[in-house]
């Protein structure tokens, strides 16, 4: 796999797959151990991000994302080894945004100066609820009050702070969510992700409800949760960006702007995923899942890719559709043509586009297609309509 120039700034996704326990919603890529030898892993890291150095020499780095997993569970000398070996890999911007990931346990937050220290400067709390209740339900290993304490001292150490709230949960009201939402909004200094629970196919949340144990709000339930969420942001001077992220004006996430505006992005450690520009093409790398055989890999081979391929141009551009249309702007539409040579009529059916505008769920301009706040409520069934 290799890459030119033609991708513009590169982010870099640093993926840290270990936690304490495995929530019962989460189907992301981790892993509970009871030991972990960090320095190996650190070690496999700063050789996979050499690897994909070479392949990209000279792009700029405009910012680094630790993810997980967990990655506050990693010493903050591991993330400043990572983040050295990335500004001596790669130009960095001159603001460039280095996001660690951490949960509000006090282990984590006991190391959050030795974050800042290492170069962090944005600090992604999950925090989750601030409900008691709740937080047990959704198999948190923190209560309320340490999730106050730990924003209380990252806002302290950190000049950027994010945090995740989890709503739509079973029985949830709009009433109650609104009264829960105001109390998140009296931590919130500049970015706020508002998700909703989701019922995602081998978690345990996905298996209760299968069985009849479990039940989350319907659809028109979720609408009003929606609307409350958008109208105490909106008062809050916090607009939405994407359609479960707000911030205030120039605190939004450079990160995953880039990941939804179809930029170029490395993705290092076990299951991470990336995308990369080579001649007006898009290459796909998948780095394997598992820690252990990622890491043995790493050590024998340089890098753990598990799989790399081509993504073709009618499928790339459905790819920047369904990331692109969860953002307020919507998706460029010349970063639809260009790159796969076919223009935009040519890859979207007209008749299947006349009826979403028409219905009110999209609006096109001269140089974007974007989903209207209705659209943006049943995204998902926008994009199966406009792709099929």
């Amino acid at each position: 796999m290799s890459a030119d120039q033609d991708g513009g700034a590169l982010a870099v996704y640093v993926h840290w797959p270990f936690c304490q326990s495995k929530c019962p919603y989460c189907d992301f890529n981790s892993h509970v151990r009871d030991y972990i030898d960090e320095a190996r892993f650190c070690a496999a890291t700063l050789r996979e991000i050499d690897h994909f150095a070479s392949l990209t020499a000279g792009r700029e780095v405009a910012s680094l994302f630790f993810g997980g997993g967990t990655p506050s569970l990693m010493a903050p000398k591991t993330v400043g080894a990572v983040i050295d070996r990335v500004a001596r890999s790669w130009p960095l911007s001159r603001d460039v945004e280095i996001t660690l990931e951490a949960n509000p346990g006090s282990v984590e937050a006991g190391r959050f100066a030795g974050y800042r220290a290492a170069g962090v400067n944005r600090l992604s709390l999950g925090v989750q609820s601030f409900d008691d209740d709740a937080l047990r339900f959704l198999g948190r290993r923190h209560d309320a009050e340490q999730a106050k304490a730990a924003l209380a001292l990252a806002q302290d150490v950190f000049s950027r702070v994010s945090f995740d709230i989890i709503y739509a949960r079973p029985d949830q009201t709009a009433l109650a969510w609104g009264a829960e939402l105001d109390s998140a909004l009296d931590y919130a200094t500049e970015h706020l992700s508002l998700y909703q629970l989701t019922l995602e196919p081998g978690t345990p949340f996905y298996d209760r409800a299968a069985r009849g144990a479990l039940t989350v709000p319907d659809g028109d339930t979720a609408a009003a949760l929606c609307d409350v969420t958008h109208e105490r942001l909106m008062r809050a001077g916090m607009a939405a960006y994407e359609i479960s992220n707000f911030a205030k004006a120039g605190a939004e996430s450079q990160h995953n702007l880039n990941y939804w505006r179809g930029g170029d992005y490395i993705g290092i450690g076990p299951g991470a995923h990336g995308r990369l520009t080579n001649g007006g093409k898009t290459l796909a790398s998948r780095q394997i899942r598992t820690p252990e055989r990622w890491l043995a890999t790493v050590e024998d081979q340089g890098h753990g890719t598990a799989e790399t391929e081509t993504i073709e141009p009618p499928a790339r551009s459905d790819e920047l559709m369904m990331m692109g249309l969860r953002l307020t702007e919507g998706v460029r539409l010349d970063r639809l043509s260009p790159r796969g040579g076919l223009a935009f009529d040519e890859l979207i059916d007209d008749a299947r586009l006349k009826t979403l505008i028409d219905g009110g769920f999209l609006e096109q301009t001269e140089t974007h297609l974007r989903a209207t706040p209705s659209g943006l409520r049943v995204l998902d069934s926008v994009l199966a309509a406009l792709l099929a």
